[in-house]
């Protein structure tokens, strides 16, 4: 699949999230593509805490989710009991 404009995916299994950390760079368009690709995870959310923004993640259907670049930070995402962490680095 083609990527479009600062677009990642991330691949989410019985190991969580897959890459565990993404970068974007300041400004640019923030697009998480999430796919769950297993049912043998606690991962069927995903959680940004800092940004109050939770998205279920249906089986096998691509899930795209916006963060905001508009300032270097990293922010956290987590499954929704908090067990798998990763990242979203703006730079």
């Amino acid at each position: 699949r083609a990527k479009t404009g600062g677009g990642h995916d991330v691949n989410v299994d019985a190991k969580g999230f897959t890459p565990s950390s993404i970068e974007f760079k300041k400004g640019e368009k923030g697009a998480i593509t999430f796919t769950r690709t297993s049912d043998d995870t606690c991962a069927k959310d995903v959680v940004f805490p800092e940004i109050n923004l939770k998205k279920e993640l249906p089986l096998n259907k691509p899930v795209v989710v916006e963060v905001p670049t508009d300032a270097a930070r990293t922010l956290t995402f987590t499954c929704g009991m908090g067990m798998f962490k990763s990242a979203v680095v703006i730079r």
